[in-house]
């Protein structure tokens, strides 16, 4: 009964947390309250997000927002065609002393951080995109024969321009599969664009303020995790997993629509 209690309670601060945090991220992100739960709610669950839209409707400022509100090192990266897997890993260079002596030293790459910004993601050759396999599973990048450790908690957030398509480089699905959830973005309505004119167009910025640290973040996750399951809410997932896989019987007429389904 103790540990339940302490639990709610728990789960109670963390909720009053996630409303300041909000608060603080809309004073620059205005009006995208749908796009903000989906970050955040990726970000409790430890996982990735692809935000997709039109340039100019604010993902870049969102992910530079949430930097400084969930107390993370960001970095950032632009995607481009001739970006190289070594310019976001890193790679070691030959370094010669006074005396003559030679040895290796790494320089770390962007990739390590906590939150990464892959900015158009799909303008990178497969081979870079594939640079972010490892990092994104595994929280780790290997580079000349040592496992290099990420920061923690560790973040993608990609952005992808669903116009102008020429000379860019879909996301094969093995990479689709590390994002948790895709973000749409759209045009705000004309209320909320009022709002974002008033807002850009004076003279100081809108200020945010730190509300997580890092361990704070780590912890949060750890209390989602703790939190009790039902048996029928368990069962729902099964049943709609199941039923979105071709070959299965709760999946039975998909194969003409679908060639794979979800995996475990």
């Amino acid at each position: 009964m103790a540990d339940t209690e302490a639990l709610v309670a728990e789960i109670e601060a963390l909720g009053g947390k996630l409303a300041e945090a909000k608060a603080s991220i809309n004073r620059r992100f205005i009006g995208q309250d749908h796009v903000v739960d989906l970050v955040l709610g990726s970000m409790l669950c430890g996982g990735h997000a692809l935000l997709v839209g039109l340039p100019g409707l604010g993902k870049t400022r969102l992910v530079d927002t949430l930097s400084t509100v969930m107390g993370l090192k960001g970095s950032r990266i632009q995607f481009t065609p001739d970006l190289m897997p070594a310019d976001i890993l890193g790679s070691e260079v030959l370094d010669v002393t006074t005396d003559g002596a030679r040895a290796f030293r790494f320089i770390e790459g962007p990739v390590f951080c906590q939150l990464l910004l892959a900015d158009e993601i799909n303008r990178a050759s497969p081979r870079t995109q594939s640079a972010l396999l490892q990092a994104m599973q595994e929280r780790e990048v290997t580079i000349a024969g040592k496992h290099r450790p990420l920061g923690r908690p560790f973040h993608v957030l990609a952005t992808q321009n669903p116009i102008e398509q020429e000379g860019t480089y879909p996301l094969p699905e093995a990479q689709l599969d590390r994002f948790l959830v895709q973000v749409d973005v759209e045009y705000p309505d004309r209320a909320t664009e009022r709002e974002i004119l008033i807002a850009t167009t004076g003279a100081e910025d809108a200020q945010v303020h730190q509300v997580f640290s890092a361990e704070e973040l780590i912890a949060a996750q750890s209390v989602l995790r703790r939190m009790p399951v039902g048996d029928g809410v368990l069962e729902a997932i099964l049943d709609l997993v199941r039923a979105c896989r071709p070959g299965e019987p709760e999946g039975a007429g998909l194969e003409d629509v679908l060639s794979w389904g979800p995996g475990p």
